[in-house]
């Protein structure tokens, strides 16, 4: 009973924006939990980049800001603190692009969604590591709910434009290939 008193008061008493056991326990864990959560989603949808994907750019921005706050507060180092996290949102814009793919000669691009829900776990982990714990945790709901429920919405609105599309370039498609047909008589 002692012990659990102790626990208890433990942490009550953590100031979970410093850097100390609990609360780089609760910023690891969190950047597990929100960077799965889009993960998920994204590996149910069969996309290049999915759960452990997410977990990982989540985990890793998140230990650089939490590295960022350890060199100013413990090492007390006369640096940037957001020096670090401006290089981890240009790193992951790398890695995000690896995920874009054109096809159909350019009239289709996929992997733009997967490379922005790498972007913004980054992003999330990194407002992590520094303690901003709420802005996190709704944007992880936010970019979650775009990712299902909002992806329903935007089918149903785009299902009429799409069509359009499909049969602009169907027309288009069998112009090119008459002219190509009509060169090739020609020669």
């Amino acid at each position: 009973v002692n012990i659990m008193t102790d626990f208890h008061n433990f942490v009550l008493n953590t100031n979970l924006h410093e850097i100390n056991l609990l609360s780089i326990t609760l910023r690891l864990v969190l950047a597990v939990v929100c960077g799965g959560v889009i993960g998920l989603n994204r590996a149910m949808n069969k996309r290049p980049a999915g759960f452990r994907t997410h977990i990982l750019v989540c985990l890793g921005a998140t230990l650089v800001m939490l590295t960022n706050q350890y060199m100013v507060e413990i090492m007390g180092l006369l640096t940037d603190p957001a020096r670090l996290g401006a290089q981890v949102v240009t790193g992951v814009g790398f890695l995000g692009a690896g995920t874009i793919l054109m096809r159909g000669g350019g009239r289709k691009v996929e992997g733009l969604t997967t490379a922005a829900g790498l972007w913004a776990c980054a992003c999330i982990g990194l407002a992590l590591g520094i303690g901003f714990y709420s802005a996190a945790i709704i944007t992880t709901l936010l970019v979650f709910l775009s990712l299902t429920v909002f992806m329903k919405f935007a089918a149903d609105i785009y299902k009429p434009i799409n069509k359009e599309a499909a049969e602009a370039y169907k027309e288009e498609h069998e112009e090119a290939q008459s002219a190509k047909t009509d060169k090739s008589s020609e020669t």
